[in-house]
């Protein structure tokens, strides 16, 4: 090559470099951030409450054919639990709380809608449980097992015995709260807005779905996300329009980001679970985290052109994918800075569908793998629920957001308190009444705070607060309870004394450490 060619190159490359360093990073730097985490990967699953799975801990009976899967540390400390408020005889529902056996799993679907849920909390005095809402009916799904008053049942951790071993080995919350009352949609677009207020019917009817629809409704029931091709043609179709989620503010900083779906590539696979449950497709269109948003829709559920891809902005996937994909960018050493995970319907623990052993088989499996990945040292993985699907939680939390929309019944019909929060318009954003249940949340991590319990008050939307702040993003704003959420902070211990929580790797079908086998 002539000098004249070698001085044409490099005049180029000198011109391609000054318009990058003017413009501006093609893709952020994902390790630029507040701790040494680098990675968060959030599991969403499905309907829990804190006293279901941990109304005993860390005391567990052996079930009835004698097994006994595990053994409680000594020193662990103690939580507000059925067991330590002395609630497990002479509980204020009439209906003491019971033991359910590891040998029936499977139950059926409790009650968790926006008004019922409050209904069943009586101002706080926690007594409705089983009792009979407005309707005549009994706030309590009749189980095949269990009676009609199952809504008072619990797991101990002979049953859910993996997350009892990480509650040992981590770090878990006593006093974490669904940020609003309700099913499953509302819980995620809380995880991702900390706010259900914002969206448009767009498709179908409102009832059950959204209430107290000015320029915006709020999000009280399950629609499906409008543009969605799996979206059910028949039932209410909604888009978030109102308020921005976690994935615009990734997006503007440009920091890799993905959320990964069970089943999202197809409308209709399905599996049997352990247990023999067919829960249906795999993919459930109201669980999907940023469908509900024009900007992160991924409407035909189209793939990354290469899986170099995952996690980066390329107007074709948007950042939804199936959750094999997650796994792809794993082995690859490509795991995104965020990453939302929801299992296939069939192990994500909803009660009628699901149940706490193929849960158990899903987390075990997932948290292994991430844990003899090259990416572990720097990864915190949070564990949390959408809601507590109606089951008995002895705790209210403190009522944040006030309502008085017509589907509330907390302080009587039409009744939590008297909303206040305003959009930017001047609008009142009803229908958020909250905080709602309490829900279990763990953290796993090399930097997790070991056998530690959490006594301050955080709910979903604290996860986004951890996200904002860690990547330096900003605050949602309109409303949103990020900016009152509780810090997950107090969770970690970042300090250089080399007191890093080890790996845990745990059976998946027995939850007990594979070191202890």
């Amino acid at each position: 090559m002539s000098m004249k060619c070698v001085r044409a190159a490099a005049s180029l490359l000198a011109l391609v470099m000054l318009f990058l360093t003017a413009s501006g990073p093609l893709w952020a730097d994902d390790d630029a951030t507040q701790t040494p985490i680098k990675h968060v990967v959030v599991i969403f699953q499905e309907n829990v409450s804190f006293d279901h799975y941990f109304g005993t801990y860390p005391h567990a009976a052996p079930n009835a054919d004698g097994s006994v899967y595990f053994h409680a540390k000594s020193g662990t400390p103690s939580v507000n639990n059925l067991e330590s408020a002395g609630l497990l005889t002479n509980n204020p529902n009439g209906v003491n709380p019971f033991r359910m056996d590891h040998a029936f799993p499977n139950t059926c679907d409790q009650d968790h809608g926006y008004g019922d849920e409050q209904f069943a909390f009586h101002g706080g005095l926690m007594d409705g449980f089983g009792g009979k809402k407005p309707n005549g009916s009994i706030f309590s799904c009749n189980d095949p097992h269990y009676g009609q008053f199952s809504v008072m049942g619990y797991f101990d951790g002979n049953t859910v015995t993996a997350l009892w071993n990480y509650a040992q080995n981590f770090a878990m919350s006593d006093n974490h709260y669904g940020t609003g009352f309700g099913p499953s949609t509302p819980g995620l677009i809380n995880l991702l807005s900390g706010n259900t207020y914002g969206a448009t019917l767009e498709k179908n009817s409102a009832a059950g779905n959204v209430s107290s629809c000015g320029k915006f409704c709020s999000v009280i029931g399950d629609p499906d996300p409008f543009g969605d091709m799996c979206s059910a043609p028949g039932r209410g179709q909604i888009q978030m329009a109102g308020s921005p989620s976690v994935g615009d503010l990734l997006n503007a900083a440009n920091v890799t980001w993905g959320s990964f779906m069970g089943g999202f590539s197809s409308c209709t696979v399905s599996h049997i679970g352990l247990t023999g449950i067919n829960a249906g497709a795999d993919y459930i269109p109201h669980h999907a985290f940023t469908q509900y948003w024009a900007s992160t829709l991924n409407a035909n559920h189209t793939p990354p052109a290469s899986d170099n891809l995952i996690g980066k902005s390329d107007n074709i996937s948007n950042h939804e994918y199936d959750l094999s994909l997650f796994f792809t960018a794993l082995k690859e050493h490509r795991m995104p800075a965020v990453s939302i995970l929801k299992a296939p319907a069939y192990q994500d623990g909803h009660a009628g569908y699901s149940d706490p052993l193929d849960e158990q088989f899903f987390l075990v499996n997932t948290i292994n793998t991430i844990m003899n990945s090259e990416d572990w040292g720097s990864t915190a993985i949070i564990i949390t629920w959408d809601d507590s699907d109606g089951w008995y939680d002895h705790v209210m939390g403190p009522i944040v957001n006030q309502s008085n929309a017509p589907e509330d019944q907390f302080l009587g019909p039409g009744n939590c308190g008297t909303a206040k929060v305003k959009d930017s318009s001047g609008n009142i954003e009803n229908a958020r009444c909250g905080y709602g249940p309490r829900i279990p949340l763990l953290v796993i991590s090399p930097y997790a705070k070991r056998n530690y319990v959490d006594h301050s008050v955080l709910d979903q939307s604290s996860i986004l607060r951890f996200i904002e702040d860690n990547w330096s993003l900003g605050r949602i704003q309109g409303g949103s309870t990020d900016a009152v959420a509780g810090s997950l902070l107090g969770m970690f211990d970042f300090s250089d004394n080399g007191n890093a929580a080890p790996k845990l790797i745990l059976n998946a079908l027995t939850g007990s450490a594979v070191s202890d086998e």
